[in-house]
């Protein structure tokens, strides 16, 4: 066995897990995406996917994809800098920076692919990343990679992010920037960004902006426009990033900004430059989907009345929701095995949910992520929150009466 088998062969968590019955990960799907899936055979209410408008399943969707398909082929076979760029890409950029209200929209292969991109290549050795210690993991890759130096501020407490800044300040040269970096709507607690402050505290600083609305994308703002249009503050946000894995139902990203911006992202941003360009049924069937999105506003409207119904239900049995207000509900269970053992045993009743450990949260924040989609039911919600109760009541996660 050489070194590296050596060193592997030490991490036993994996394994251990599953020895004890409670693996939670690489649970294999049988069917489409929806309010129910199949897994091992058995119909399980599905709790734990990010396709908020229940638009994976669109016939519309599906018809653009397989036409694109018909007339483009399965793939681009290069990247959006040399051979992969379609007139079909560039429609759909032209439809995100209009949805979004920017000059320009550059499509990326994946939404990690965007903020690995975008971080690493707009700032420099003299520059500053100020960044919300609970952004997703893509954010905090993009730091890594890049030159600049990254400080963080604790999670939406606007007088932690006023003293960072002030910090950096003393560092900053005059043509020195000062990214804030936020996502819009957290994905693992369901908050969202105080972006009225964050514009205040920047303006303060002289400081710019870059708001990570992947979850926010579809679901919040006028038409689901966004975080940045929820607060009628996108002018005052310099790039507003999105992904197409969410409520647009397929995969993929993109940033949107100025021209200005948009010309340096294109050809210095190396997960742009060396990746291959999105598939023309993945490209076709976002477009669809922008389409379908503003042409039926009433799907945003279902997912919040089952968002309010079921935050609703779990605050009246005693869950710990932390300070989410959208869909995406966290159920705080503060102790790993619990939260394994809370998985496995829905799983069991029928019930698909999330499990959230180190490092996405800090390890004493462990939870339950319960997300909603447009298309649950309120019989689905009570079927899903009764089993879930009944089980946390025999964790001794939740106390209270047999319900």
């Amino acid at each position: 066995m050489n070194l590296l088998q050596q060193k592997m062969k030490r991490y036993t968590a994996p394994q251990e897990a599953k020895a004890a019955g409670v693996y939670p990960y690489f649970r294999v799907i049988e069917s489409d995406q929806d309010t129910v899936v199949t897994m091992n055979g058995k119909k399980v209410l599905m709790f734990g996917s990010n396709s908020y408008l229940g638009l994976t399943n669109h016939p519309k969707l599906k018809e653009a994809a397989k036409a694109a398909v018909d007339k483009y082929g399965s793939g681009c076979a290069g990247s959006r800098f040399l051979n992969g760029t379609l007139d079909l890409h560039i429609e759909l950029e032209d439809m995100l920076a209009k949805f979004v209200g920017k000059d320009e929209a550059i499509v990326f292969s994946t939404g990690m692919q965007v903020n690995l991109g975008v971080l690493s290549s707009i700032l420099g050795r003299k520059d500053f990343i100020i960044s919300d210690d609970a952004n997703h993991a893509s954010i905090v890759d993009g730091t890594r990679l890049s030159f600049a130096t990254t400080r963080k501020y604790k999670h939406n407490n606007m007088e932690s992010l006023d003293t960072v800044l002030g910090r950096a300040g003393k560092e900053r040269g005059p043509e020195d920037l000062a990214l804030i970096v936020t996502d819009g709507v957290f994905s693992m607690e369901g908050d969202v960004c105080n972006l009225p402050e964050i514009v205040r505290i920047a303006k303060q600083h002289n400081a710019n902006i870059m708001v990570d609305c992947a979850h926010g994308l579809g679901v919040m703002g006028e038409f689901g426009k966004g975080t940045c249009n929820h607060f009628g503050l996108t002018d005052e946000v310099d790039l507003i990033m999105g992904t197409f894995s969410k409520s647009l139902a397929t995969i993929g990203g993109f940033i949107a900004c100025s021209h200005e911006v948009a010309n340096w992202i294109k050809h210095n941003a190396r997960s742009l430059i060396f990746s291959a360009s999105i598939a023309p049924a993945n490209a076709a069937a976002v477009i669809a989907a922008l389409e379908l999105i503003q042409q039926e506003p009433e799907r945003i409207e279902k997912l919040w009345a089952n968002t309010h119904y079921a935050k609703q239900q779990l605050d009246d049995l005693g869950f710990d929701t932390g300070h989410s207000t959208t869909p995406i509900i966290p159920i705080y269970v503060r102790d790993v095995n619990k939260t394994f053992l809370l998985t496995r045993q829905l799983q069991d009743l029928g019930v698909f949910v999330n499990p959230v450990i180190t490092p996405a949260v800090a390890p004493e924040d462990t939870l339950i992520r319960f997300s909603l989609m447009a298309t649950h039911t309120f019989e689905q919600i009570d079927e899903a929150i009764g089993k879930l109760a009944k089980v946390a009541r025999e964790l001794e996660i939740l106390k209270g009466q047999e319900v």
